[in-house]
């Protein structure tokens, strides 16, 4: 059997690009004097070493590829399969990245429960908890462990960091789901770098996937989002795995959101809901009634907006604040929409609605710790600013949507009937819109809609008379 060769290479730590040569600038990312040296070990046949029969493969015809779909396996919790697209896909590898402590492995384990019961043997990686640890966790999540249960015995742990072991392990279960949690924690004994650097995370990633592809074992793989994604965290994996998902979260907020960023097997435009219990992640059936819950009817400074999460419609409360400052530079704090979508908002509203805002700092907060990128929020955002600026509540039972342009004119959105349809559902019973939209908007049952063509027509309409102090900035014209 021939001998392996050594070769060196130079990996850039922050983004992983490779060189041949050292250089003092990353040609990818740009980074400075971030090329370390890095001795990979060149095999032969890669098949081989990894206990795989070499098979050779010939070019195939288009039309003599069999297009059937793969069979998927489907899944109890029904916010994980929206997000995958009806199941888990045979000999896929799947990537569940999100901040650490965000409730990745406890997903994980409501899977690995949720397959043992109904499909089979599955093997639940750990390099980061001992065995003891997980069954706590599976005591405080409510899943049977008794000795004499069924499922009990299907689902396997095995504490290991030793990726040919865990291989070796995988092949002689022969399970219907294998876990990885997390990447970070796998290594190979022939690379010499350190467990969780950027050589050792993705050559394990890429002999699993390998592994996958030959076995027809679904694979599910945890990673950790470090600062910026890119030291040894998952986004390094992205172009190499089937489906990348991401569980997103804010740590004062119990809900959580399983978001899709690539999906081979289906589409990226959905999203799953859960809240974190101490039963753990539950799933949520009406994200629009559970998000408006705590909302105060008449409150200064909140606006409703029907907004698209793929392609479910969300209701969602955008707050704002406006409160005077003698600073020379007022701030504009945005958690949850984009900033720069803030500081166009409030360019617009002083030039075209006469709205002094450079003596005020703004903050605007979307509630529930969710995350909303769509320009369709922009007209509840500028709602939210002008009702907390004026002292004037938004009328009761109101939503709106629009995007505004930078001449203040309201611009139409997509998927306008299923947004009112959703808003009706909940007992909203008026809409502002722009004027392009409501041909689009059809009828909805109980809805009154109200076209306007420039955001100082939305926001005469959807304020309510002013409270007593109605002017927070008497020096400011409105």
């Amino acid at each position: 059997m021939p001998k392996d060769r050594a070769k060196t290479a130079y990996v850039c730590r922050d983004c992983g690009a490779s060189s041949l040569r050292w250089l003092g600038r990353c040609p990818d990312c740009g980074q400075w004097n971030t090329l370390q040296e890095t001795v990979v070990r060149v095999t032969p046949s890669r098949a081989a070493a990894h206990g795989m029969p070499a098979v050779s493969v010939t070019p195939t015809p288009l039309a003599d590829v069999d297009g059937s779909s793969a069979p998927r396996m489907p899944l109890p919790l029904r916010e994980v399969d929206r997000v995958l697209g009806g199941g888990i896909v045979p000999g896929s590898l799947t990537l569940i990245g999100g901040d650490p402590g965000i409730g990745k492995s406890t997903l994980l384990l409501q899977l690995a429960h949720a397959v043992a019961q109904r499909h089979g043997t599955v093997v639940y990686v750990s390099g980061e908890e001992s065995t003891q640890q997980i069954k706590l966790r599976a005591t405080r999540l409510g899943i049977a462990t008794r000795p004499d249960d069924i499922d009990g015995k299907r689902l396997l742990l095995y504490p290991e960091t030793d990726l040919e072991q865990v291989i070796a392990a995988l092949d002689a279960a022969k399970p219907a789901l294998a876990i990885i949690d997390s990447i970070q924690t796998m290594s190979l004994a022939d690379l010499p770098s350190a467990a969780g650097s950027v050589t050792q995370v993705r050559e394990s990633c890429l002999r699993l996937m390998r592994w996958a592809k030959h076995t027809g074992v679904p694979v599910l793989i945890a990673g950790h989002v470090t600062k910026d994604g890119a030291i040894a965290g998952p986004r390094i994996l992205e172009h190499m795995v089937d489906v990348v998902l991401y569980l997103e979260g804010e740590g004062f907020s119990p809900f959580r959101v399983l978001r899709g960023v690539k999906n081979r097997f289906g589409s990226t435009n959905e999203v799953g809901i859960f809240e974190m219990r101490d039963a753990g992640l539950v799933e949520v059936s009406n994200p629009s009634e559970a998000f408006l819950a705590h909302r105060q009817e008449a409150a200064i400074g909140s606006a409703i907006v029907p907004a698209l999460e793929g392609t479910r419609p969300l209701l969602v409360e955008v707050q704002a604040l406006t409160t005077p400052t003698s600073a020379p530079a007022p701030r504009r704090i945005a958690n949850g929409v984009d900033g720069n979508r803030v500081l166009l908002l409030t360019a617009v509203m002083a030039r075209h609605l006469g709205m002094r805002l450079g003596n005020a700092d703004i903050l605007v907060n979307v509630v529930g710790g969710l995350r909303i990128s769509e320009p369709a929020a922009d007209a509840a955002i500028a709602l939210a600013i002008a009702s907390s600026f004026r002292n004037a509540p938004v009328r009761s039972g109101l939503v709106a949507l629009g995007e505004v342009g930078l001449s203040g004119e309201l611009r139409p959105v997509s998927q306008v009937e299923r947004r009112l349809a959703e808003a009706a559902a909940l007992g909203f019973r008026r809409c502002i819109l722009p004027h392009a939209a409501i041909e689009r908007a059809g009828k909805t049952k109980g809805m009154q809609l109200t076209g306007v063509a420039t955001l100082a027509e939305a926001i005469a309409a959807a304020l309510a008379p002013a409270g007593p102090s109605a002017d927070p900035f008497p020096d400011a014209g409105q």
